[in-house]
């Protein structure tokens, strides 16, 4: 059979082929924010695939499907964590303010793996910053990498935030 004859049923195979989105190993930790973000992105993507033509719209129903199978999995096992504010050592959902060697701060909010975007300031509880720096309190020294950072400050989240 000539490759032209297979082609088509190749594309529409593609969607189906999509694969899903892995989920984390990790316990789901979470802010009370990081689970109102799970709890829009379900709504928004139900709302869109409510939207979507089923005779147009077959590759975006099976990304905005997959999607929404993966954001389910991910309420479903979340686990909202609140730092206590009084807590003198270095735990979820806190922020930790940092200093380098060469005297830069950084400041740093632990938040749940789907939350963080280090570009604004939130790291996943899981990255080997927020590894390093569980457990230790102001004064301590963390190792990451090949450098070294001062903890110098620890606050509690901002619930909301």
């Amino acid at each position: 059979m000539s490759r032209a004859f297979t082609r088509e049923d190749n594309n529409e195979n593609a969607v189906a082929d999509l694969g899903e989105r892995p989920v984390s190993s990790h316990r789901n930790l979470v802010t009370e924010a990081g689970l109102a973000q799970i709890d829009d992105t379900i709504r928004t993507l139900r709302e869109d695939l409510a939207r979507a033509d089923p005779a147009t719209d077959r590759q975006r129903i099976a990304v905005l499907s997959r999607d929404l199978r993966y954001w389910i999995a991910r309420r479903e096992n979340a686990e909202i964590s609140i730092p206590d504010p009084d807590s003198p050592v270095v735990r979820f959902g806190m922020t930790v303010t940092i200093e380098g060697e060469d005297g830069r701060k950084r400041s740093w909010k632990i938040v749940g793996e789907d939350e963080a975007d280090a570009a604004t300031g939130s790291i996943s509880h899981v990255s080997p910053m927020a590894r390093a720096m569980f457990g230790t309190t102001v004064g301590d020294i963390v190792t990451v990498g090949d450098k070294e950072w001062e903890i110098t400050d620890l606050g509690a989240t901002n619930a909301s935030s």
